[in-house]
Order: structure tokens, then C-alpha cells, then sequence
């Protein structure tokens, strides 16, 4: 693709690496059709190529519209796009970079913008997520029905398991809103690790991993939010931590984009940057894990004979593990539905749900109807997003892939 950036641009470091990025997109559309959000509204700039187009007229010097904005905060940041791109584009970096900038410019509508303060106010911090939660379960009954279906059905008290010492030890990362949402997918966690001779450890103090507000564009509660939880951590590696695992494939996709983020905010040269790399490199998602280990000593919830899986896009597309549960799950006996389009995103995406409620609902409604096509008993996925996402609607019990082992 040609481009022709203005001359602030061309000489910026975020310019050089958008023009780079966009100058690998050969503008072919494969793009499109993978991507959930173009499949459903048919709007070429509602798709990753209408994006990259987009973005290049604002590092073009073209001011930026609301509906350019529109256009861009619809992307689920899925990453299907780049699973299917022959060219490697990177576009979910472009897209970074056109949000940041498009965010310094334009304005979202007023209701949005105290949503979108909400959000990062109550949901990367768990005492605060958890008050609000255990609040809105008690107060159920006098709230809007499209509220009332985002809680979970009770307030669950959070669980640790406390598992015999073994010489192996890995961490667990607890996230913002597992331990309020589903405490017993860490549990379970805990359970199957200690048959397998691996003691999990809880993280001291639990924290964000800083997904939510990296997607939210809240660039320097990202970059804090990503320090302390490096310091904490590099303190747990050096006690002797083997791995350091996520049961949520959306938080781990951001953890192994540390270094990343940490280069372009704080530079090469900060302490930071090398200790991001080791924390990349022995984060794990669960089903990694498991993969390498001898998994005899575990058997399938007989209650659950025919399971419907959902790949998160975090899983399949981030980390690139496709079908990495779908493997475990039958090496230990699961009979699996065939699945339509297991491809496309279920419309969770972060705090996706909570501002572009249309469409996700569209997408997740699109998804359930796939899922449930052939009477099973479960619906299975690997992240708590997704998870709690498809419960809203589900006729069958969804939960965590973990939770249908014993």
C-alpha cells in the first residue's frame, strides 16, 4: 500500500512503525472475510482493510470524524484478521495507533465517555468490582433486565485451595473479576494441578493484568497497572515460580505482549523491559500446561457426554494455540460437537459488551446458535469473558473447560 504521511508523522517513531505496518497490507480483503464485525454489517470500513484505510488518511493529514472514530471503536481486537492475513500485517498494532490518536481528537458521545469511566474505575480493581457486584446481586430484582442478566445468579465468596507442598510450584494469575464472577475455575485450577504434583500459588495482591484498559486506550493506568504487576511477579519467578499460568486466555495474550508495551511506553532502557521478557516467557495458558504434562490421573464429569467448545479469539488467534483444549479434552475421552464458524468472535471482547451492546449481542446470539445446534449437554470455553458472556442467553450450561474434568 502507498502512503504518503505528513511530515510530523513521517518523522515520529508511531508514524515509522504505522507506515511500515501499513505499507505490508497489499489491500487483498482476506481480511474481511474473517472479520466477525464486516461479516455482520457489511460496511467496508466496518472491516480491518476499511480500518488500515482509515487510519492512513488521519497519519495522511485528514481530520478524523466521529464516524471514523464509530468505525474503529467497533473492532472486537479479536486478531481473526491476522490469522487470516497472507501478508503478516500487523493490524492490531495499527489499530492501537489509530485509536490513541483518533481518542485525542474526537470525543465519544457523553454517555459513552461515563461508561467507559466506570469501567475503569470498578473492573481492574477486585475489592472495588467485588462490592459492586455482591450490591448489584442484592438489588437484583428493582434492576433494568439488561443489567440484572450481567450478574452472576449469586455472589460467590472467593475460594483458595490449599493443596499438599510439592517441589514444583507455579502462579496463578487471579485476574479482576474471576474471583467474584467464578471463584471455582481457580479452584479447579488448584485441583487438577495438585493431582498432577504442581502447587499453585495465589498471587499476594490480585490485579488487572491491564487488558481491559489498554483496549479501553487508558494509556497510563495500562503502563501502572503493567509495573506493579511486573514487580510482584519478578518477586514470585525469583522464588523459584516454574511458570506463571493463566486460566483466562485474555489475560494471557496481554501478558505475553509485556515487552511490547513496556518498549513502547517506558523504553529498551528501563528496568522494566528485560524483566517483562522473562514474565513473557514462562507465562503460560492453563491448557499449555496441561499439554505437557502426563494427564492419567484425570478423568471427564460423566454428566457432561456431548461438549460444545468455544475457542476465545485470545486463544486461537492472540497466543495462537487453535484447537490446544479441543486436544486435551478428547485425549481424556470428550465426544465434541462439530462447530459453525468456530472462527468468529462471540461478541465478548473486554468491555466490549458494555459499550457496543448491539453488536455484541448480535454476534453472541449468532455464536449460541452454532454452539447449540446439536442438543449438547455443555457449552466449554477458556475465558472468563466469553464465559460469562454466553451465559447471559444459553440454554445449556456454559462453563470453564476446566470444570468438566475431575
Amino acid at each position: 500500500m502507498q502512503t504518503k504521511l505528513t511530515e510530523f508523522y513521517e518523522q515520529s517513531q508511531i508514524g515509522q512503525l504505522a507506515n511500515d505496518i501499513l505499507r505490508s497490507c497489499v489491500h487483498c480483503g482476506f481480511c474481511n472475510a474473517t472479520c466477525p464485525t464486516y461479516q455482520l454489517l457489511g460496511n467496508e470500513l466496518d472491516g480491518p482493510r476499511g480500518r488500515i484505510y482509515l487510519i492512513k488518511q488521519i497519519l495522511e493529514g485528514e481530520q478524523p470524524t466521529h464516524k471514523t472514530k464509530q468505525h474503529l471503536d467497533s473492532c472486537l481486537n479479536c486478531l481473526n484478521c491476522e490469522t487470516t492475513c497472507p501478508s503478516g500485517v500487523q493490524y492490531h498494532h495499527l489499530l492501537e495507533i489509530g485509536q490513541s490518536l483518533i481518542a485525542k481528537e474526537v470525543q465519544s458521545t457523553w454517555h459513552k465517555r461515563i461508561l467507559r469511566q466506570l469501567i475503569l474505575n470498578i473492573m481492574p480493581y477486585p475489592k472495588r468490582f467485588n462490592f459492586f457486584v455482591k450490591l448489584g446481586v442484592s438489588i437484583r430484582p428493582v434492576l433494568p433486565e439488561t443489567l440484572a442478566k450481567l450478574l452472576p445468579d449469586e455472589h460467590q465468596q472467593s475460594l483458595f485451595f490449599k493443596p499438599e507442598q510439592h517441589s514444583r510450584k507455579m502462579l496463578l494469575l487471579q485476574g479482576c473479576v474471576h474471583n467474584t464472577i467464578s471463584p471455582d475455575i481457580h479452584q479447579k485450577t488448584g485441583q487438577i494441578l495438585d493431582k498432577l504434583g504442581i502447587e499453585l500459588i495465589n498471587e499476594k495482591a490480585p490485579s488487572c493484568c491491564g487488558a481491559l484498559t489498554h483496549h479501553l486506550q487508558a494509556e497510563s493506568q495500562t503502563i501502572n497497572l503493567i509495573k506493579s504487576n511486573i514487580d510482584s511477579w519478578s518477586d514470585s519467578i525469583e522464588q523459584g515460580i516454574e511458570v506463571i499460568i493463566s486460566n483466562a486466555s485474555g489475560c494471557g495474550v496481554m501478558v505475553k505482549d509485556y515487552p511490547r508495551l513496556v518498549e513502547k511506553y517506558l523504553g529498551r532502557q528501563s528496568p522494566y523491559y528485560e524483566k517483562a521478557q522473562k514474565i513473557a516467557t514462562v507465562t503460560q495458558d492453563i491448557s499449555q500446561v496441561l499439554k505437557n504434562e502426563d494427564l492419567s490421573s484425570l478423568d471427564l464429569d460423566l454428566k457432561y457426554k456431548k461438549i460444545a467448545y468455544h475457542p476465545p479469539c485470545s486463544l486461537q488467534h492472540g497466543q495462537h494455540l487453535p484447537e490446544i483444549v479441543e486436544q486435551i479434552l478428547i485425549s481424556l475421552g470428550a465426544t465434541l460437537s462439530a462447530i459453525k464458524d468456530k472462527h468468529l468472535c462471540c461478541g465478548s471482547a473486554g468491555g466490549y459488551a458494555l459499550l457496543n451492546p448491539k453488536i455484541s449481542s448480535q454476534l453472541r446470539d449468532n455464536k449460541l446458535e452454532n454452539l447449540q445446534t446439536n442438543d449438547v449437554d455443555v457449552i466449554a470455553t477458556a475465558n472468563i469473558g466469553c464465559l460469562h458472556h454466553l451465559q447471559t442467553e444459553s440454554k445449556v450450561p456454559v462453563k470453564h473447560w476446566l470444570q468438566l474434568i475431575r
